[in-house]
């Protein structure tokens, strides 16, 4: 994309007041890699695209946002987690606080050979969730949002975050690494495999968690 479609393309998003249009599954952009971010983009610009991402990722709610997903091909993501859950599902899932973070042209790699397999959603694709078997600790290369570099270890659930933005960067829907018979309506999640681990689902519905562990 030229710097001046680009800009054009920025621009036009951040004319309206509160959060941005979340595009769904079936845009081509969700699906094409996303553009490194360079100084195509001012930091003036920069600055209040990062913000109006955060703002709509906290009203959706979610926990990440990936440009691509507001309409972006840029490689340009923000995470941020309260972790508002219990305790037995923090254990299980490792899901632990992260503060708002900025990854700007980030890439992962794996640590280990563990694998971890829960429920997982996306803003994206509203309404529905399945089970998916990601890396357990990856090793987070990127730039945060003054440029300086970051080189970072996660595990648990920030580094299923980390992962599924970066996929959003790639191309890659959660579906496209998901379980296809854990595939669950979002009431049927919150009433029926609504536990810690997704041991349960896996039984009823027919599907193997392989060599993923659940914790």
């Amino acid at each position: 994309m030229s710097s001046s479609a680009l800009i054009d393309l920025v621009d036009q998003l951040l004319t309206g007041s509160g959060p941005l249009p979340i595009v769904a599954a079936g845009d081509p952009v969700l699906r094409r890699p996303a553009e490194p971010v360079d100084d195509r983009l001012d930091r003036k610009r920069l600055d209040r695209l990062i913000g109006a991402m955060r703002e709509t990722m906290l009203a959706a709610p979610g926990v990440g946002l990936a440009a691509p997903q507001v309409g972006l091909p840029l490689r340009l993501a923000v995470i941020e987690d309260a972790a508002e859950v219990s305790e037995e599902i923090r254990q299980a899932r490792g899901r632990v606080p992260q503060p708002f973070r900025v990854l700007i042209n980030p890439s992962y790699e794996p640590v280990g050979p563990g694998r971890a397999a829960f429920f997982e959603g996306c803003l994206s694709v509203p309404g529905w969730g399945a089970v998916v078997a990601r890396h357990a600790n990856v090793r987070l290369r990127a730039l945060d949002e003054r440029g300086r570099a970051v080189d970072e270890m996660f595990t648990g659930w920030p580094a299923r975050i980390v992962q599924h933005e970066t996929d959003h960067l790639d191309g890659t829907l959660y579906l496209d690494r998901a379980e296809l018979r854990s595939l669950s309506s979002r009431e049927a999640m919150a009433g029926r495999w609504a536990q810690p681990t997704p041991a349960a689902a896996a039984e009823a519905l027919g599907f193997e968690l392989g060599d993923a562990q659940e914790a």
